[in-house]
């Protein structure tokens, strides 16, 4: 069954290759670890050996489609006891709202303090937020399928949301599992659509509140016009900030984006729109015509918001501005520009295929420049799920983890800004921040943090997995000097390590 895999794998690859020159770069230890470490969250042990097995281009078309890689056992372990319990974002605003009934209550009856809250209504509060960033840690850690895990990352940050934001609290989970995930190498309308729709989004960014303020069903919490959707779905979305568009075109988004919304148990009027939770409410929109881009938009409802993703999602300008992100998150902090034109182009060709952009990316000769090599800093993030994945540890309890993210100004899902968490060095790297990570690696390096892993890291076995991370010699000539008990941390702690 393997040999036929293989056969059926090769075949793929052959076919892509008329499309796609082979990667540029010849098959060396280098290039092995670069792409380990761009298009993974680090190497794990045995993954060297794979890689070298499937070839450059292999490696890559495997990445490339995840649903060909058996799932890990951990991440189904993981995901079969999300506190979401499998729950649409629906059933989970339903059961949120009652439990928030249930607080409010409880004050009541005491007048306001001293609230005898039921335990299962705290343990409701309290469960999210730990057992989510667990879901995230063990996928990102332990899955196979790793560029979707990297790419789930960067679409996350792209169309960022935040938990400590009311509903939010329980939604970030399904939103990146129904909304973000399953489109993460598909086609950028479709992931468009999704994050639109989706309540996680439409709450963060206040459009369930969005209301023409002429129409029958301003009232209450719906008074009038919000732009704030609007606004970062041509700003940070899709166009980009120089993206050409004006204000004008923000006002004019943003009423075409009104009656679009949440459900609501008291007006069982309301039109579904999809299975992600999305409520559209003519009752509140405005019918009006619209002009966006120099386009005429007629006043049809709903098809107004598909009439418009789909206009910005063809842009010109938006293939560009997501061609430099990707080039920016996987070669360089600044991209060279006859790369970002090459996936602009390709981007427009395929009309916004993730998978075919990527492609051009990872198969070009600026993605295999030795410039680029290591030139990335590592984020928080990276940083210790890299640590982790090269002493193949296997956590069973995250909180050492969510402390260490939160003390380095990365807590998941907890950027308050619409635009995501950086991936540059200057967002990153500071003296405070560096100090905190040379103390982890030398506390985990010499097994002192057994909750993350039981016994300190192999060094030797260490510094294969991540054949030395493009170390420099003095990089070198340090660690081999370290008492043996201390070469695990000084791997884990140098400069070399926090890069990739």
């Amino acid at each position: 069954m393997k040999k036929v895999a293989t056969y059926c794998l090769a075949f793929l690859f052959t076919f892509n290759s008329n499309v796609f020159a082979a990667p540029q770069a010849p098959m060396t230890d280098e290039s092995v670890i670069h792409l380990l470490n761009r298009i993974t969250f680090g190497a794990r042990p045995g993954d060297i050996e794979h890689l070298k097995a499937l070839g450059l281009q292999g490696y890559i078309e495997e990445q490339l489609n995840p649903n060909s890689i058996p799932e890990s056992p951990y991440v189904q372990n993981a995901t079969a006891d999300s506190p979401s319990n499998g729950q649409n974002a629906e059933q989970l605003i339903t059961e949120y709202r009652q439990n928030q009934k249930a607080v409010q209550q409880a004050k009541k009856a005491a007048g306001g303090d001293k609230a005898q809250i039921p335990n299962d209504v705290k343990q409701f509060f309290k469960s999210f937020g730990q057992r989510y960033a667990t879901e995230k840690l063990v996928k990102a850690i332990e899955s196979p399928r790793q560029l979707q895990e990297v790419m789930t990352e960067f679409w996350f940050n792209h169309f960022n949301v935040a938990m400590s934001k009311g509903l939010d609290r329980v939604l970030v989970e399904p939103y990146e599992r129904d909304a973000i995930r399953p489109y993460a190498l598909g086609r950028f309308r479709q992931l468009l659509g999704a994050t639109c729709h989706h309540p996680a989004m439409l709450f963060y960014l206040d459009n369930w509140q969005n209301t023409d303020p002429k129409s029958q069903g301003a009232r209450g919490q719906f008074t009038g016009i919000n732009e704030n959707y609007a606004r970062e779905l041509m700003e940070l979305h899709t166009l980009g900030v120089d993206g050409g568009y004006t204000q004008k075109d923000v006002q004019e988004l943003a009423r075409v984006l009104t009656g679009l919304g949440l459900g609501n148990e008291r007006n069982p009027r309301l039109e579904k729109i999809d299975s992600y939770g999305a409520y559209f409410d003519p009752n509140r929109h405005d019918f009006g015509a619209k002009t966006i881009l120099g386009r005429r938009i007629s006043g049809s409802g709903e098809n107004e918001v598909e009439e418009c993703l789909d206009m910005l999602s063809r842009q010109p300008a938006t293939a560009h501005h997501l061609s430099y992100q990707l080039a920016q998150y996987f070669v360089s902090d600044d991209p060279p520009a006859s790369l970002v034109n090459k996936m602009a182009a390709r981007w427009q060709q395929t009309d916004g295929d993730i998978k075919s952009v990527l492609r051009e990316l990872l198969y070009s000769p600026e993605f295999w420049a030795a410039k680029n090599e290591n030139s990335k800093y590592k984020t928080p993030l990276r940083y210790v799920v890299s640590t982790l994945r090269a002493s193949d540890a296997h956590p069973k309890d995250f909180r050492m983890v969510n402390q260490f993210l939160k003390l380095q100004g990365e807590p998941l899902y907890g950027c308050l800004t619409p635009d995501g968490y950086k991936n540059t060095k200057t967002a990153w790297l500071n003296p405070d921040a560096l100090l905190y990570r040379i103390n982890f690696a030398t506390a985990y390096g010499a097994g002192r943090l057994a909750d993350l892993m039981p016994e300190a890291p192999e060094y030797r076995r260490l510094g294969y997995t991540i054949s030395g991370s493009k170390f420099k010699s003095h990089t070198v000539a340090v660690i081999a000097k370290t008492p043996d008990e201390l070469k695990s941390s000084a791997i884990l702690g140098s400069p070399d390590f926090m890069r990739y």
